[in-house]
């Protein structure tokens, strides 16, 4: 087998400051970045979706950014198939592909050698798969010993696969991932994540949120774009339904909701090494792990 592809890839909380992280790392490593995010594939959702600034992606080259028309759905299965010629690419010239983002199913999903085949309905499986992360362990484990099934050191994750691969049978592969991963968390103080969330929101009003949100809600408030995080909010707004005081709020709320099931998610389902980016030697730590994983 071909010697597997270093990736580096920086996950966490929205507003803890992977943006920035991930350029830092392009620039000293050699490296471009592959965006994680479900919502950043849209073009002119710039503001509600945090991304990187004109400024910030002449810093260090960056992929699946404004790939999609705001009424276009998007799904796990178009991330892996973008997301793994991106890899290709970036590795074929040299350089080392780092992944930067918050959305744990498309990283996941990518990380772990789902290979949707060609006659599976790929929406079925992700519908699947949302269904069984619904479960607790104990049912979940409960449904592995109905199979007959023993898997050794068994985890939510390996039961969840173990589970798709029954029901889609021959459809669906689990090969192993042509990728050697390093996964770096970022993590904050609670109250300093919250406090930073709520200051990011002020900044996207200032930033004119609001005339986004309000072009989104004019033509395209049915997309699946539409439904994310940072829009949604403001919509009673436009409708008269509530003042913006209280969507603002509400966004922040939603927001602050939303790290805290980013965390959970990276923490139960993924193997993240966190760094809590208010520790004075953060850096240095993670920047030795880094030059360690690329050797």
């Amino acid at each position: 087998m071909s010697e597997k592809i270093k990736l580096i890839v920086v996950v966490g909380p929205t507003a803890v400051g992977k943006t920035a992280l991930g350029i830092e790392l392009a620039q000293q490593f050699n490296g471009e970045i592959i965006s994680g995010d479900s919502q950043q594939v849209y073009r002119h959702l710039d503001i509600g979706t945090a991304k990187a600034t004109p400024e910030e992606q002449a810093a260090a080259p960056h992929h699946l950014i404004d790939v999609r028309d705001v009424d276009a759905n998007y799904s796990a299965y178009d991330f892996v198939a973008e997301a793994s010629q991106a890899i290709m690419e970036i590795a074929s010239r040299g350089k080392v592909p780092i992944i930067v983002g918050g959305t744990g199913l498309y990283l996941q999903s990518l990380l772990e050698g789902y290979h949707l085949g060609g006659e599976v309905d790929q929406e079925k499986v992700l519908a699947y798969r949302k269904t069984l992360e619904q479960l607790s362990d104990e049912v979940l484990f409960e449904k592995i010993a109905e199979l007959g099934k023993k898997i050794p050191e068994i985890n939510r994750r390996r039961a969840i696969r173990a589970l798709e691969l029954a029901k889609f049978g021959q459809n669906l592969e689990n090969k192993e991932t042509n990728y050697e991963a390093l996964l770096i968390g970022l993590n904050d103080d609670r109250q300093v994540l919250y406090d930073r969330i709520n200051h990011r929101v002020d900044l996207m009003l200032e930033k004119g949120i609001l005339d986004e949100a309000k072009w989104l809600y004019d033509n395209h408030r049915n997309a699946q774009a539409a439904r994310a995080i940072g829009y949604k909010e403001l919509f009673p707004y436009f409708t008269g339904d509530a003042s913006l005081e209280d969507c603002v709020e509400k966004l922040k709320q939603n927001t602050r909701r939303f790290a805290k099931r980013q965390l959970t998610w990276f923490r139960n389902r993924m193997a993240v090494n966190f760094y809590t980016v208010s520790e004075v030697d953060f850096k240095e730590t993670f920047i030795q792990d880094v030059n360690e994983f690329l050797k």
